[in-house]
C-alpha cells in the first residue's frame, strides 16, 4: 500500500457528588432496528467489455468517490512472480499513455484519499474529489485501465521496485515484523495461493523485469476483471454515458477463471520460536478457518470478538484483569475472499513465567470452544459492531466508506449489497451457531507461536540488484482525445457552529450533521502531555487509563458490556496542549450512553488494584515503545530540540519514563484528576443530528452541577528555548535493515499566528506525497518508502521535523539528500509556478469534501478554538488561498526554516551507520535509550 482502561473503592476520596446525574440505565435501541438503519440503495450495469458499475447517490457533499477494484491479488502469483500485484500497484501510479504522473493530477484536483492497496485478493485504487472534476478523474482511471503499458519505462520499474523493497524493510525492522512470514509458512503448504505475503519476496521483486510486468498487465487489469464504484453526489442515469464513453472502448482481458482454493487443516499441532527486537513475550494462537464466502465466516467473527475483542472479552477478563498475566490480548479473523485466519495474541505481563499463561491461555481456550458464548455476550458484539457499521456510512469514499463496501461485495461475491447479507447473519447469530462452527474449524490442530526478545535470526534481504534489463519491444501509444476540463468546484460549506454554556459556565459548542444518527461528544481539558508534573512524567496517561476501571461503583468489566450493550464507545486524547474525554454512541441511546460518561469522567475509583496493574502495562508499553525505532527517535527529540525545562520537552508518546512510572502513587491520580478533570479547565464539542436544545439539555442533567474542588493545575512557564545546536544523535538498534531519521528545529513561530503560507509553501517542500523531498528520495533514488517534512502546530512554541525511513546503507547519503533539498528550495530553486498552481489548486479543490465526516468536523472545531480562530475560518478558507502568492509563500518559509540549525537524530545499526555519518562534517553524540528509560 501506499503509503484500554477498565472497581469500587473509597467514596470519601472520589470526587466531590455530582448534581442532577441521571440514573444509570443500558436500555438500547433494538438489534432490529440498527440492521434496518444499515442501508446503502445501489444501481448497477455491465458494459459490453464486462466492466462492472455500481453506482450510490449521497448528496450531503458536492464529492464523489471513486474505487476501482481489480480481481487481482498476491495469490494470484505464480512461483517466481511474489510481489507482482503489489509492486504493479506502485507502477499504475506513474503515470499512462495520456495521463502524467497520476498523484500530481490527482492532487491537482483535490482528490482527497487518493491512493491504492494490494491484498491477498485484489488491488483497488480510490480516490474522492469535487463532483466537477469527476469526468476528468474517470478519464484517468480509464487511461490507467485501458492505455497503461506505452508508460512504463525501465526506469520506472527500477525506481518502483527500490520503493517497494524499502516498504518492505520498514515493515520487516518494526518489532514482530517476520510474524507474519512465520505464520504463513506454518499454516499454509508451499504453492498455496495465499502461501506467500503480499509484499514478496525481495529476490522476486528484484528478479522482476519489463518484460514480465508487461504480461502480468495484459493477463489481469482488463475491465472483465475490474469494478467500478461511484458513491456520492452522483446517480446511474448521469454516470453511465459517462463510463460508457470512456471505458467502453478497452477490450477486455483474457477471462480469469475463480481459483479453487481449499482451507488446509494442519496434521498435527505446530509449536515454534522466533527471537526478535521485542520488550516482551508474546503468544499466538493461529488456525485456518473458512472466508467470507462461507455462513461459517460470521459466527467465527462472533466467536473472536467474545474471546478477544471486546473491551469486556474473556481474555481482557481473565488474563488481564483477574489473573494480570497478561497486559494485552486480541482475538479477530482475519477474513480473506476464500481463506481464513483466526488469531489470538497475549502479550505476557513483565516477569510472568510465559509457559504459566500458554496453560491458562490454552485451557481458557478449549473451555470456550466447548461450551460458546452467552445470547448477552452475543447481542453486545451485534450492538458494537452494527454500531461502527452505521458510523461508517458517513464516509463515501477512502479506504473504508460505502464504495469499498460495495466494491468489495461486488468482487467477492458477485453482489454489491453482500454487506447486509452478513449484517443480517450477524443479527441472527447464537450461541448455538457459534459453538458449531468453532468444533468444526478450532478442534483441528492449529500453531501455537511465541515471540521472545533476542537476537534476531538472519532473514531475506535484497541484494540492490536487479536483473539485468532484457531489450523489450517497443509499444505504440494510443492518442486519445484531451481530457475533459474540470467544472465548478462547490465552496466549503462548513456546518453552523453554535455556543451556549451550561449553568455551571462550561462552554458548549455545537454543530448539527443529519447524515447519519451517531452523536460525538469532547470534553476538551486545557490540559495535554504538557500539564505532566515535571517529576511525574507520563501520569495524565496512567490516570485516564484508569477512568473505565472503575467508576460510580461500577467495575471495569461492567463498564465495559453497558459501552457495548449500547453501542456506544468512550475513549480519550491527548496532544501536546488538550486532553480530551471522548463519547461516541448511537444518537438513540444518548441519555444512557451519557450516565456512564459522567461517571467516568466525574467519578472514577482510581482503585489501587487497578492502578497497579495499569501501572504495570503502562510501563510494559513505554518498553515497547523503545523497541520502536520511530518511538525511539521521538522518545529524545522533544528534550533535544525544547530542553528538558520547557512543557514541550518531554517524549512525544507522553507514557514518560520506566522510572517516573515507577515513582507514581495511587493518590498522584486522584489530585491530578482534580486538578485537571474541572469545569474551570473544561469545554465540550458535539457534532451530532440531534438539534443543540437536546444535546444541551442531556448535557445539563449529567454535567451542570459539576463544581470543581481543590487548586487547579497549571502547567509550566515556557522555558528559554536552547540555542541551536546542529549534531547528529545516533541511536544504535543493531541489525536494523532500515534506520529512521529524524531532522528538526524549532521554529520563531507560535501556533496561534496565520501559519497558511508557511503550511502551503511546506507542502511543496515536505508535506505531500509530490513533495521535493518525498519525490527525491522516494521516487528518483528509491531509498525509502516515504519521507515527510512537517509543522508540529502547537499552541505556543513550532517546531519543523523531518521524517526519512532510508534503507541501512544508504543513511549518509539520504542526510546529504535532505539537506541539499532544503536548501536549495530555500535559496536558488525556489517554488515553481507549477507547483504554486497545484498547491493552491488541490487545497481550494479539496475543501468541499475535507468535513464530510462528523469526526473531521469535530477536529476543525476543536483546532479553531486551540488556535483563537473564528467558528467561520475554514469557509474563508477559499478565499485565503487564493490570495497567496509565490513571493509570500517563499518568504515565510526561508524565514522561518534554517537547514544549518537542524539537529538530526538517526536510529539505525551503528555497525553501517557511523561510517557513513562521519563523513557528513557534523559532530556525532552516541545516545544508549536504556538509559532515557
Amino acid at each position: 500500500m501506499r503509503n484500554s482502561w477498565r472497581m469500587t473503592f473509597l467514596a470519601s476520596l472520589a470526587l466531590a457528588p455530582v448534581a442532577n446525574a441521571a440514573p444509570p440505565t443500558t436500555a438500547a435501541i433494538p438489534v432490529a432496528d440498527l440492521v434496518k438503519a444499515v442501508n446503502i440503495p445501489f444501481e448497477q450495469f455491465t458494459l459490453k467489455n464486462g466492466l462492472r458499475v455500481v453506482v450510490h447517490t449521497d448528496r450531503k457533499a458536492p464529492v464523489v468517490a471513486v474505487s476501482v477494484w481489480y480481481d487481482v491479488g498476491s495469490k494470484h502469483e505464480p512461483k517466481g512472480k511474489t510481489g507482482f500485484a503489489h509492486l504493479f500497484e506502485h507502477l499504475m501510479f506513474e503515470g499512462s499513455e495520456n495521463v502524467g504522473n497520476f498523484d500530481d493530477v490527482v492532487i491537482a484536483l483535490g482528490g482527497a484519499n487518493n491512493n491504492g492497496s494490494t491484498w491477498f485478493d485484489r488491488t483497488n485504487y480510490y480516490e474522492t474529489i469535487p463532483t466537477g472534476a469527476l469526468e476528468k478523474m474517470l478519464f484517468i482511471e480509464s487511461d490507467r485501465m485501458g492505455y497503461l503499458l506505452g508508460s512504463v519505462s525501465q526506469t520506472k520499474l527500477d525506481a518502483q521496485r527500490g520503493v517497494v523493497q524499502n516498504e518492505k524493510r520498514q515493515g520487516d525492522n518494526e518489532p514482530f515484523g517476520l510474524v507474519e512470514y512465520a505464520q504463513i509458512a506454518a499454516l499454509l503448504p508451499p504453492g498455496h495461493p495465499y502461501g506467500h505475503s503480499t509484499i514478496g519476496s525481495m529476490a522476486d521483486l528484484s528478479a522482476a523485469s519489463l518484460a514480465d510486468v508487461r504480461a502480468w498487465f495484459r493477463q489481469h487489469y482488463g475491465p472483465n476483471n475490474a469494478v467500478l464504484v461511484l458513491a456520492g453526489d452522483i446517480d446511474a442515469k448521469i454516470a453511465r454515458p459517462m463510463v460508457e464513453r470512456l471505458f467502453g472502448a478497452i477490450p477486455p482481458s483474457a477471462k480469469q477463471a475463480r481459483l479453487k482454493i481449499d482451507v488446509p487443516r494442519l496434521a498435527a499441532p505446530k509449536s515454534e520460536v522466533l527471537k526478535d527486537n521485542v520488550a516482551d513475550v508474546r503468544l499466538y494462537r493461529n488456525w485456518n478457518v473458512p472466508g467470507i464466502d462461507s455462513a461459517d465466516s460470521v459466527p467465527l467473527d462472533v466467536a473472536a470478538s467474545v474471546l478477544g475483542g471486546l473491551a469486556s472479552s474473556r481474555l481482557d477478563n481473565s488474563l488481564v484483569r483477574g489473573e494480570k498475566l497478561a497486559v494485552a490480548v486480541s482475538a479477530y479473523t482475519q477474513g480473506y475472499a476464500q481463506l481464513g485466519v483466526f488469531e489470538v495474541t497475549v502479550d505476557v505481563t513483565p516477569g510472568v513465567d510465559p509457559d504459566l499463561v500458554s496453560q491458562r491461555l490454552d485451557a481458557i481456550l478449549a473451555d470456550f470452544i466447548k461450551n460458546g458464548p452467552s445470547e448477552d455476550e452475543i447481542r453486545r458484539v451485534v450492538m458494537s459492531t452494527l454500531s461502527r457499521q452505521i458510523a461508517g456510512l458517513e464516509q463515501v469514499g477512502g479506504g473504508g466508506g460505502k464504495a469499498v463496501t460495495l466494491a468489495e461485495g461486488a468482487l467477492y461475491q458477485g453482489n454489491p449489497g453482500f454487506y447486509k447479507i452478513q449484517m443480517e447473519q450477524l443479527a441472527a447469530t447464537t450461541p448455538d451457531s457459534v459453538r458449531a462452527a468453532m468444533a468444526k474449524w478450532l478442534t483441528a490442530p492449529g500453531y501455537s507461536l511465541r515471540v521472545i526478545p533476542g537476537e534476531r535470526s538472519d532473514y531475506e534481504e535484497a541484494s540492490n540488484k536487479p536483473a539485468k534489463p532484457t531489450p523489450a519491444a517497443a509499444i505504440k501509444v494510443t492518442k486519445r482525445p484531451p481530457t475533459p476540463p474540470v467544472g465548478t468546484v462547490a465552496d466549503l460549506d462548513f456546518p453552523t457552529v453554535s455556543r451556549t454554556k451550561l449553568t455551571n459556565g462550561v462552554e458548549l459548542v455545537f454543530a448539527q450533521r443529519s447524515a447519519v444518527p451517531m452523536t460525538m461528544i469532547a470534553l476538551s481539558l486545557d490540559a495535554g502531555h504538557a500539564a505532566d508534573p515535571r517529576g511525574q512524567l507520563g501520569s495524565q496517561a496512567l490516570m485516564l487509563s484508569l477512568l473505565e476501571e472503575g467508576a460510580a461503583g461500577k467495575s471495569s468489566t461492567q463498564i465495559a458490556e453497558i459501552q457495548e450493550s449500547l453501542g456506544a464507545s468512550i475513549s480519550t486524547a491527548t496532544s501536546m496542549d488538550r486532553t480530551s474525554l471522548n463519547l461516541r454512541t448511537l444518537s438513540a441511546n444518548l441519555m444512557p450512553a451519557l450516565s456512564l460518561f459522567g461517571d467516568v469522567v466525574l467519578r472514577p475509583d482510581f482503585a489501587p488494584e487497578e492502578f497497579e496493574r495499569l501501572r504495570k502495562q503502562q510501563l510494559a508499553e513505554i518498553a515497547d515503545a523503545l523497541t520502536q525505532p520511530q518511538a525511539m527517535a521521538g522518545q529524545i527529540m522533544p528534550g533535544i530540540l525544547f530542553g528538558p525545562d520547557h512543557p514541550y520537552g518531554i517524549p512525544s508518546t507522553g507514557l514518560g519514563n520506566a522510572s517516573s512510572i515507577s515513582a507514581v502513587k495511587r493518590d498522584d491520580m486522584v489530585n491530578l484528576h482534580k486538578q485537571w478533570v474541572r469545569p474551570d479547565k473544561a469545554k465540550f464539542f458535539v457534532v451530532s443530528d440531534k438539534p443543540l436544545s437536546e444535546i444541551k439539555a442531556a448535557l445539563e442533567a449529567q454535567f451542570g452541577g459539576w463544581t470543581g474542588s481543590g487548586t487547579p493545575g497549571t502547567k509550566p512557564v515556557a522555558a528559554k528555548l536552547p540555542a541551536p545546536k546542529p549534531r547528529i544523535v545516533l541511536i544504535d538498534r543493531p541489525d536494523s535493515p532500515q534506520s529512521v531519521i529524524l531532522a528538526g528545529q524549532v521554529l520563531p513561530l507560535k501556533g496561534t499566528e496565520p501559519l497558511e503560507p508557511l503550511l502551503a509553501a511546506n507542502e511543496v517542500l515536505g508535506d505531500g506525497f509530490l513533495s521535493r523531498l518525498n519525490s527525491d528520495l522516494r521516487q528518483a533514488k528509491g531509498w525509502s518508502y516515504g519521507v515527510r517534512g512537517s509543522v508540529a502546530r502547537n499552541q505556543g512554541d513550532v517546531s519543523y521535523m523531518i521524517s526519512a525511513p532510508v534503507q541501512a546503507d544508504r543513511t549518509g547519503d539520504s542526510i546529504t539528500a535532505i539537506r541539499t533539498n532544503v536548501r536549495d528550495f530555500l535559496g536558488s530553486k525556489t517554488m515553481t509556478p507549477n507547483e504554486f498552481r497545484r498547491t493552491i489548486a488541490s487545497n481550494i479543490a479539496s475543501l468541499p469534501g475535507s468535513f464530510e465526516q462528523s469526526s473531521q468536523v469535530m477536529s476543525g472545531m476543536q483546532r479553531n478554538d486551540l488556535y483563537g480562530r473564528p467558528d467561520t475560518y475554514f469557509e474563508a478558507s477559499a478565499t485565503r488561498f487564493r490570495a497567496m502568492t509565490v513571493a509570500d509563500m517563499n518568504a515565510r518559509i526561508r524565514a522561518a526554516i534554517n537547514p544549518d540549525n537542524f539537529v538530526w537524530v538517526v536510529v539505525g545499526d551503528a555497525k553501517i551507520v557511523k561510517p557513513q555519518l562521519e563523513k557528513l562534517g557534523l559532530p556525532i553524540e552516541e545516545i544508549n535509550l536504556s538509559a532515557a528509560r
